[in-house]
């Protein structure tokens, strides 16, 4: 199992490039950017139970943008993963983001991940002309569409939330048949759309089941039941606990991959956030 590491990139907190290179020198596998374009002020979403609820972190108002910001982190590495955790595509046009992972995965010499999530911020996505009822197949189909730009010479789309004509698209990414896609959120919804369409369900554990093992044989049996073989559906967890007996229960559960949360900080709080977190290593 590989451990990595999640952080928010502000204006407020250590640069990309440090952060990337103090994270690539304690060894660890991945490092991954969350993404949020803005956060109205209307705040009519409450923020999720699961990633802390109360008043929303000042944080989420202040993230530097996803991919330019993994841009400049594949600038000054050569190891780590690079891990969009998660990349909101239901408010991103498809073409684009395309070609933003695909560039990414080119000039990183093929280390992002591609996680892609449906958003939990009903105020932000609407913003974006994001019919809020229909964001899991918005999102579906935004991401099938982005799977034919990469893999085929000539691709086109025809859904209701994304149509384009025949169409060329390169720089196809380095990874074949294209950098994994990481599926974020929790609860059978996600899971579905994960055994459709995704390669790894990317999950923040709830307080309930910190250890996953109440979620992953349900991920295992939803699987089967869909006429998946379970063995080809992986499980990474995002912002993990930094407990050994709980890291142990994902690696005992086949988990790949799990992201461990760092606080958001200036640079010397950040380094050292890193150095107690490198202990697991």
């Amino acid at each position: 199992m590989d451990l990595g590491v999640v952080y928010f990139c502000t204006d407020q907190t250590i640069s990309p490039t440090r952060l990337a290179t103090e994270v690539e020198q304690r060894g660890f596998e991945s490092l991954f950017m969350t993404d949020h374009s803005h956060i109205p002020t209307s705040r009519v979403t409450p923020y999720p139970e699961v990633y802390g609820g109360g008043e929303l972190p000042e944080f989420y108002k202040r993230t530097l943008e996803l991919f330019v910001t993994l841009a400049a982190m594949a600038a000054v590495t050569e190891r780590i993963r690079l891990g969009a955790g998660v990349a909101l595509v239901g408010q991103r046009d498809a073409l684009y983001t395309a070609k933003a992972i695909a560039s990414l995965d080119h000039i990183s010499n093929g280390r992002v991940i591609a996680g892609v999530g449906f958003g939990w911020n009903q105020d932000e996505a609407e913003h974006h002309g994001v019919d809020w009822g229909h964001r899991f197949t918005t999102v579906k189909q935004k991401v099938l569409a982005m799977k034919a730009l990469w893999q085929q010479e000539v691709a086109s789309a025809d859904g209701d939330f994304v149509q384009f004509s025949d169409s060329w698209a390169w720089p196809k990414p380095i990874q074949s048949p294209h950098p994994p896609i990481y599926v974020g959120g929790a609860g059978p919804t996600t899971m579905r759309h994960t055994i459709e369409w995704g390669d790894t369900w990317y999950v923040v554990p709830s307080a309930a089941d910190v250890t996953l093992e109440k979620a992953i044989p349900r991920l295992r049996r939803m699987a089967e039941e869909h006429g998946r073989d379970p063995d080809t559906v992986g499980v990474a967890v995002a912002s993990g606990p930094p407990d050994p007996a709980v890291l142990a229960k994902y690696e005992e559960q086949g988990v790949e991959r799990v992201a461990l949360w760092l606080d958001p900080a200036d640079e010397a709080s950040t380094l050292r956030g890193l150095d107690e977190l490198a202990k697991l290593l």
